[in-house]
């Protein structure tokens, strides 16, 4: 069974850094292209950054150059090491499978606020 646990959220001033961790219960985690989403308030989900099993990486042009994830598959676990953080990057952030799980499975995600 699937489970996805996100942390390593909380409240960050504009500039700041935080790093997000993503446990995956997942039967074939090295082989699973993994991504990082978020909601922000009104808005739809979208997908901030991707991950391939061997390590190739994809961003959104929102994040790109401040945004680093990387996995650890001994751990199977997935990092998103946010940099240069402003109140736009205010959501909650979630991991799944790329694409998601077709059924509708996601985790709790953990909150990612940028406020002074």
């Amino acid at each position: 069974q699937v489970q996805l646990v996100e942390s390593g959220g909380g409240l960050v001033q504009p500039g700041g850094s935080l790093r997000l961790s993503c446990a995956a219960s997942i039967s074939i985690f090295s082989f699973t292209v993994m991504g990082w989403y978020r909601q922000a308030p009104g808005k739809q989900r979208e997908l901030v950054a991707t991950i391939t099993g061997g390590g190739i990486t994809n961003y959104a042009d929102s994040v790109k150059g401040r945004f680093t994830i990387s996995r650890d598959n001994a751990k199977n676990t997935v990092y998103l090491q946010m940099n240069s953080l402003s109140p736009e990057d205010t959501a909650v952030y979630y991991c799944n499978r790329n694409p998601p799980y077709a059924s509708g499975y996601w985790g709790h995600g953990t909150q990612v606020t940028v406020s002074s």
